[in-house]
């Protein structure tokens, strides 16, 4: 992992900026945002609506993707409710987990023992989100924006 500084964005207004940007405006304008902090996610903004918006940092990936630890990554997304109770649980705590220091193998381990007590949700029927945003950077392959 490289030092947390890299992961993080000074500019709180700009994180929020880029987080709203995953969606359509009619949307991520009444959505919770929620922001990286030193130990995980925070919340930013309050929802109005039950959608929520962020920028996912590399480690929302797979642990077996080649860039998990690339502190360049920046993926706005914005959730409705079912994927806010379902799939972003998972980014929250494997956010948690990396900031807490543990290795993939350790995440991994945690992935299956909380999936294996239902102590992570599954995906939720009609869970779905919204990645429009041409600001982001998806990885060293694709570079910013939308790949075409």
């Amino acid at each position: 992992m490289a030092p947390l500084e890299q992961y993080l964005i000074a500019d709180r207004n700009a994180e929020i900026a880029l987080a709203r940007s995953g969606g359509p405006e009619s949307i991520s304008h009444d959505a919770e945002v929620l922001v990286l902090g030193r130990h995980g996610y925070e919340s930013a903004v309050k929802s109005k609506n039950g959608f929520v918006c962020m920028v996912q940092r590399s480690w929302a990936a797979g642990i077996e993707e080649a860039e998990f630890w690339n502190p360049k990554l920046r993926a706005p997304i914005c959730f409705n409710a079912a994927a806010a109770r379902s799939y972003l649980q998972l980014i929250v705590k494997k956010a948690e987990w990396v900031l807490a220091g543990q290795s993939k193998a350790q995440i991994a381990e945690s992935l299956k023992a909380g999936f294996d007590k239902k102590e992570l949700p599954a995906m939720e029927p009609g869970a779905m989100c919204y990645m429009l945003s041409k600001q982001g950077y998806l990885s060293d392959r694709d570079g910013a924006g939308i790949p075409t």
